[in-house]
């Protein structure tokens, strides 16, 4: 069976977790977009494991790893996570697989992403500034994109760095008047990374191709999460490539209905990092309960990140547009101790701003669509259901009819909203720690 395992929020919701655990029943594992702006976090026993290129099916022993096509890849983070890993017994000689068409990110990248940033004030976007976007849009302009498979031939690639980095030195130096960066430095450094990673380098689709044909088992696994997708998330506070489902098939070259199953991943509740809308957020005690509770903190920045309740249109809309067919709710323990939990089914409409000239005759009336266009959604006011909460630990519970009652309602109302069937839970970190329905 070929899976996908796709986020359905802004990210963060356990993904890494999930496929760690499905990866156990599967041949290879393929990370299909994003960057190291991505954090998988994965436990095995008292170990944790953070990552963020490297597919999270990698720690586990003879299963192939590919990174795909779509991938913009930093060897620096690459580079370290292959070191961390072998120095925890984990080895990926032989069974690592890096695209040759994927982009690279080098040095400026970083460089013109975080100066962008700082230019923005205010107005920034909140991203990692680890080069992901500025990788991204070299790569949709050409003419000065890098691939992996450009480490291959060294001698032309100096001479195109030389005319890439004069050009970046010319518009930091006017835009943002920084001091130049050196060509040859960046490429002293490309001549480490081909002789660290072209080894693991090849024609990917190829491979996952002749794999399918072999009958072999494949695992996707989607970064980031459906609403920070670049065509269909919150634009402009979004990522820089597809992050949903329908990024799958163009990230790596496997038609979707090659894929058997795609699962949709989320959090007992919602968060988010960076700015951008969020209309169920909990600037208040509750969303600090939820943060310390759940360590809510960015695997890759370290970030404290944004809190509030499950928002079911939200959920419903990444269910649809993805073709989800269940759903992994994570992060269920978060919520205990809660007197009382509250979802979100609809979003009540202003008669004001972005919505005077919308097209709805019972403006009293909630809407259960998630709105494409952020300004709408920035002035929604959320509608809550009020369930009641629980207090008893559910760390240790692997059994669905033994968690409290409370919590099996909460679950059962979920589903009911996003038109699927939750079929795993996540009631702690470690892979013991889940319930299987």
């Amino acid at each position: 069976m070929n899976i996908c395992v796709v986020g359905l929020q802004w990210g963060d919701e356990g993904k890494g977790k999930v496929v760690d655990l499905l990866a156990g029943h599967s041949d290879i594992v393929v990370r299909y977009n994003g960057g190291s702006n991505a954090g998988h976090t994965v436990v095995v026993g008292d170990t944790k494991f953070a990552l963020h290129l490297l597919p999270s099916g990698s720690v586990r022993p003879n299963i192939s790893c590919v990174i795909s096509n779509a991938v913009v890849v930093d060897p620096d983070v690459l580079i370290k996570e292959i070191e961390t890993l072998a120095q925890k017994g984990i080895r990926l000689e032989d069974r690592l697989f890096i695209s040759e068409i994927a982009h690279v990110v080098l040095d400026y990248h970083k460089t013109e992403d975080q100066l962008r940033e700082a230019c923005l004030g205010k107005a920034k976007l909140g991203t990692t500034a680890r080069g992901i976007g500025p990788a991204y849009a070299d790569k949709a302009g050409r003419s000065h994109a890098v691939r992996m498979g450009d480490l291959r031939n060294l001698r032309e690639l100096k001479e195109k760095l030389s005319v890439i980095v004069e050009y970046k030195n010319k518009v930091f130096a006017a835009v943002y008047n920084t001091k130049p960066l050196s060509a040859d430095n960046i490429f002293e450094k490309c001549k480490s990374y081909a002789d660290q990673l072209l080894p693991f380098t090849t024609d990917t689709t190829e491979f996952l191709h002749k794999s399918i044909s072999q009958g072999k088992s494949i695992l996707f696994e989607g970064a980031q999460g459906t609403l920070l997708d670049l065509d269909h998330g919150t634009f402009p506070y979004v990522t820089s490539s597809n992050a949903s489902a329908l990024g799958m098939p163009v990230g790596c070259g496997v038609p979707a209905k090659m894929v058997d199953k795609f699962i949709g991943v989320a959090k007992a509740y919602t968060t988010r990092v960076g700015a951008g809308p969020f209309p169920t957020e909990q600037d208040n005690e509750i969303g600090q309960y939820i943060r310390d509770r759940g360590s809510e903190y960015g695997t890759t920045t370290g970030r404290p990140r944004r809190c509030g309740w499950f928002d079911a249109i939200a959920v419903s809309y990444a269910v649809k547009i993805g073709a989800i067919d269940e759903i992994a709710l994570m992060h269920l323990d978060t919520l205990t101790g809660l007197k009382e939990v509250k979802i979100c089914t609809g979003y009540s409409i202003p008669d004001t701003g972005y919505w005077q000239e919308s097209k709805i005759e019972n403006r009293k009336s909630k809407i259960k669509w998630f709105p494409s266009n952020i300004d709408k959604l920035s002035n929604v006011e959320p509608v809550y259901e009020t369930l009641p909460g629980w207090d008893e630990d559910i760390t240790e519970v692997n059994d669905f009819h033994r968690l409290p009652n409370n919590a099996q309602n909460y679950i059962c109302r979920l589903e009911e909203l996003a038109g699927k069937l939750i079929t795993i839970i996540g009631v702690g970190p470690e892979r013991n720690q889940t319930i299987f329905r």
